[in-house]
C-alpha cells in the first residue's frame, strides 16, 4: 500500500512520539547529611509516609553506598564516575592536581548531558555544589545550564540559611527570596521552594514538550545544618527525643531487624556520646526535634511531586530514585557561641545577596544570627548543627560519620519506584546487591534506552565506571555482580569485594571486615587474614592510580618542600604584588600576628593567606574594612569590620595570642572582638597581596582584586609559644 508523503510523515511522527513517551520520566532525589536509619522505612521514628509509600511500591536497597561527603557524592552521582575522575576528589577548591580541581571537568558528562541527545528534557531544583566558581561574577562553565540542564532553580553553593539561601539562582541569574518574580510564597522556606518549583517544572512540561520524557534532579539541602524548620513542624516532635541517644538507637535497631534491613544478630556499636553527661537536655532534644521536622517537611514536598505525577497520569511510568549524600554529620557547626551582635545591623534590600553561608551573618530582616548552647534552633536567626550524639542515632547501628569510609559514613538508603518497570512485591522488596553512586548514571541510561557517549563536544570522555542495576531491581539478574567497589575521601579509604571490606582512616592501618557477619565493623580480621588484606590493598592501589586519587593526601593541597619560612621569620615586608607560596608564607598557625599598610581604595582584597579551611583576609567592601579569620577545622568564621572613609589611610589588623581580633584606621580607636580560637593549622594556600587567588578566604567573588594602591606593608608574627601537653 502506497501512502501519501504527508500520511507517512504522520505515521512516523506517531511512532516516534509513542517510542519517546514509552520511555520513563526519571526523577533522582538526593537529600543532605542524613543517616541510614532516619527514614521510617529504614527504621526511623521520623514521619516519612511519602517515602515509605514509594518504598512499599518499589524496592529498597540495603547495601548501597555514597562517597561519604557532599561534593564528591554529587560529582559521582551526576557523572557515573568516581569523584576524582570528575575533578572533585575532595571539595570545591583547586588543590593543584587533576583529581582535586574542585570543578566538574570536561572529561565527564552529567546524566542530563547524556539524556539530552536521547530526546529528554532536563530539569534541576536544588543544591549544585560541584564547582568552585560560585559567585555572581564567576565563570559559569560548570553551572547546571552549562552542564546539560535546560531549567534550574537552586543554589550553587553547598550550604546556608533555609530562609535566605546563599547563591540562590534561577537559570543563570542570582536572585533572592525577596526579588524572585516567579515564586513569592507568603513565607519562604528553601525545602518548600525546591518542592514547589519541581512541581512547577512538572506542570509546565506537557505544555512545552508533550512528546518527550523528562529527567529531574531534585537535590534537597535538608537535613544539612543549620537546623531550620517552621515551628508548626517542630511541634509535632515535642518530647519525642527526651529519652536520649541510647534509647533511640535501641528502638531503631529493633525496627531495622523487624524490617529485614540488618541481620537479627546485629548489635549496636559503642555510643559516641553519653546522654547522662548532657548538661542542657532541653537544648539537645530541641536540636533533634528540628532535625526531624526538616526531614518531615522534605517528605511532604516529595509527596507534592508524587501527587503531581499521579494527577498527570505519569506516575506509573516514572522512575523515582531517592538516596542521601553521606552519613549523619557529627560536625559541631554552630554549637559554640559566636559573640555579640554588631550595633549597625539593618534590613537587607530586596536585591541584596546573602553572601555568607555560615555565621557571622544576619537575617534578611536585619537580625544577628545566633549560635551556641541555649540558642533554641529552628528560627531564621539561629544557626546550629545537631552534633555527634544525634548523628550516632542517625547512623544506627553503624560506626563513624560523614567524612569516613566506614559504614556510618558511606551507607545510604536507596529507594527505587517505577511501577511500569520494576515489579514490586507486597510491601516492597529488599535488594541486597551492593551498589554505589557510579551505578546511577548507568541505570538511568538503561531505563532511558540511551547510550553513554565516547566523546562530548569533541573531547574524549572517561569511560563509565558504573553498572546497570535494573536487572537486580527487577529480580531478573542471574548472578551477583562480580566487581570491587572503591572509596577515598580525606585519606580515608576502602575497597569492598563480595562481603569483604578493607577500610582505613587517614594515615592508619588497614582493617578487614566480613560484612556478611559483621556489618557494624567491630571485629577486625586483618591480623588473621594477611593475604586477603594484601590482595585487596593492591587492588585499591591500582584503582587509586588510575582514578586520579594519588598522590594520597592531595586533598590537603601541595605539601611544603620545607618548613614554612615563618617558622623562623617574624617580620615580612610585603609589596602590592607579593605572592608567597605555602613554604614561604608566614607561619600563622597557633600564634598572633599584626598587619599594617598604607592603602587607598574602595573595593577588593588587601591581603589574604589560606583558603576556605583556614586563614585570614583583610578586604574592603561596602565602605568598610573587614578582617576575617577562619580558625580551621569545624570552627566558625570570625570577623570584625570598621568604616573606611574615602582617601588614603594607615590601617592595622591584628590577631592577638589570646585570640582577640582588632582593626584600626589611622591610629584611632580600634574595633575589637572578644577572645576566640586561633588559626589551628598552617593554611594550605599561601599569601597574596592585592587579591585572593587560592581557595577564597572571604565571602567575595573571584574578581576580588584591590581597586586602589597599597604601599609597602608589614606583617609581624608573635614568637611561637611552647605547646602545652594535652596527654596521650
Amino acid at each position: 500500500m502506497n501512502l501519501p508523503l504527508s500520511a507517512l510523515l504522520l505515521v512516523l511522527l506517531t511512532v516516534f512520539a509513542g517510542a519517546a513517551t514509552s520511555r520513563p520520566n526519571i526523577i533522582v532525589i538526593l537529600s543532605d547529611d542524613m543517616g541510614f536509619s532516619d527514614l521510617g522505612c529504614y527504621g526511623g521514628e521520623i514521619r516519612t509516609p511519602q517515602l515509605d509509600a514509594l518504598a512499599s511500591g518499589g524496592i529498597r536497597c540495603t547495601q548501597f553506598y555514597n562517597t561519604g561527603r557532599c561534593c564528591p557524592t554529587r560529582a559521582s552521582l551526576l557523572t557515573g564516575l568516581h569523584p576524582h575522575q570528575a575533578g572533585i576528589g575532595h571539595m570545591t577548591a583547586d588543590r593543584g592536581h587533576d583529581g582535586y580541581r574542585g570543578v566538574l571537568n570536561d572529561r565527564c558528562v552529567t546524566i542530563a548531558e547524556a539524556l539530552l541527545p536521547a530526546g529528554y528534557r532536563t530539569y534541576m531544583c536544588g543544591k549544585w555544589h560541584v564547582t568552585r566558581h560560585n559567585r555572581p561574577d564567576s565563570d559559569r562553565g560548570a553551572w547546571p545550564l552549562q552542564r546539560g540542564f535546560e531549567k534550574f532553580y537552586g543554589t550553587i553553593e553547598g550550604g546556608g540559611s533555609f530562609y535566605d539561601p546563599t547563591s540562590l539562582c534561577r537559570q543563570n541569574t542570582f536572585i533572592t527570596p525577596a526579588n524572585d518574580p516567579d515564586y513569592r510564597p507568603e513565607s519562604y522556606y528553601y525545602t518548600d521552594a525546591l518542592s514547589d518549583n519541581a512541581v512547577r517544572l512538572h506542570d509546565q512540561h506537557p505544555e512545552e514538550a508533550p512528546d518527550k520524557p523528562f529527567f529531574l534532579y531534585l537535590a534537597y539541602t535538608a537535613a544539612h545544618w543549620p537546623l531550620h524548620a517552621p515551628e508548626s513542624e517542630v511541634a509535632k516532635y515535642k518530647g519525642r527525643y527526651d529519652a536520649g541517644y541510647d534509647t533511640l538507637r535501641r528502638e531503631r535497631l529493633e525496627r531495622m531487624k523487624a524490617l529485614g534491613l540488618v541481620s537479627p544478630s546485629t548489635t549496636l556499636t559503642p555510643a559516641a556520646a553519653d546522654w547522662q553527661s548532657v548538661s542542657d537536655k532541653a537544648w539537645e532534644t530541641r536540636c533533634m526535634e528540628v532535625y526531624a521536622a526538616m526531614v518531615d517537611r522534605m517528605d511532604q514536598g516529595i509527596g507534592k511531586v508524587v501527587a503531581a505525577l499521579r494527577a498527570s497520569g505519569s506516575l506509573e511510568n516514572t522512575l523515582i530514585l531517592y538516596l542521601q549524600d553521606n552519613g549523619g554529620c557529627a560536625e559541631d557547626m554552630g554549637r559554640r557561641a559566636n559573640g555579640p551582635a554588631p550595633g549597625d545591623l539593618k534590613p537587607m534590600a530586596p536585591d541584596a545577596l546573602q553572601t555568607q553561608i555560615w555565621p557571622p551573618m544576619q537575617t534578611r530582616d536585619g537580625r544577628w544570627v545566633r549560635t551556641g548552647p541555649g540558642v533554641m534552633p529552628g528560627p531564621p536567626d539561629t544557626y546550629i548543627g545537631y552534633g555527634k550524639g544525634w548523628a550516632n542515632v542517625s547512623n544506627t547501628p553503624f560506626r563513624e560519620f560523614k567524612h569516613w569510609t566506614h559504614e556510618g559514613g558511606i551507607s545510604t538508603p536507596l529507594i527505587a519506584h517505577w511501577p511500569a518497570g520494576i515489579p514490586a512485591a507486597a510491601g516492597g522488596r529488599l535488594v541486597t546487591e551492593p551498589g554505589q553512586l557510579t551505578d546511577i548514571m548507568a541505570t538511568c541510561l538503561s531505563a532511558a534506552r540511551a547510550d553513554y557517549p565516547a566523546t562530548h563536544q569533541g573531547r574524549k570522555l572517561t569511560p563509565l565506571e558504573g553498572r546497570d542495576l535494573l536487572p537486580h531491581w527487577k529480580g531478573t539478574a542471574t548472578a551477583a555482580l562480580e566487581r570491587q567497589l572503591f572509596w577515598e575521601h580525606e585519606g580515608n579509604r576502602a575497597v569492598r569485594e563480595g562481603s569483604w571490606k578493607l577500610v582505613a582512616k587517614e594515615d592508619q592501618a588497614w582493617e578487614l571486615y566480613d560484612l556478611e557477619t559483621d556489618r557494624i565493623e567491630m571485629h577486625n580480621l586483618a591480623a588473621s587474614q594477611p593475604d586477603r588484606v594484601k590482595a585487596l590493598a593492591a587492588a585499591w592501589d591500582e584503582w587509586a592510580a588510575r582514578a586520579s586519587v594519588l598522590p594520597l593526601g592531595t586533598w590537603k593541597g601541595k605539601a611544603p618542600a620545607k618548613s614554612p619560612a615563618g617558622a623562623g621569620t617574624l617580620r615580612f615586608e610585603l609589596k602590592a604584588d607579593t605572592v608567597l607560596e605555602r613554604d614561604q608564607a608566614p607561619a600563622i598557625a597557633r600564634r598572633g600576628f599584626h598587619f599594617a599598610a598604607s592603602v587607598e581604595g574602595t573595593r577588593g582584597v588587601i591581603v589574604a593567606q589560606g583558603g576556605a579551611a583556614a586563614g585570614f583576609t583583610l578586604y574592603v567592601e561596602d565602605e568598610k574594612l573587614h578582617f576575617l579569620v577562619r580558625p580551621g577545622g569545624k570552627q566558625d568564621v570570625r570577623r570584625i569590620d570598621t568604616p573606611l572613609p574615602p582617601g588614603r589611610h594607615r590601617i592595622a589588623a591584628a590577631l592577638s595570642s589570646t585570640g582577640v581580633l582588632s582593626l584600626q584606621i589611622d591610629a584611632q580607636n580600634p574595633a575589637r572582638s572578644g577572645p576566640g580560637p586561633m588559626i589551628s593549622s598552617q593554611p594550605v594556600d599561601g599569601l597574596t597581596m592585592s587579591k585572593d587567588t587560592g581557595g577564597l578566604v572571604g565571602p567575595y567573588g573571584e574578581s576580588n582584586a584591590f581597586n586602589g594602591t597599597i604601599e609597602t606593608a608589614i606583617l609581624t608574627l608573635e614568637p611561637a609559644k611552647e605547646r602545652e601537653s594535652t596527654g596521650p
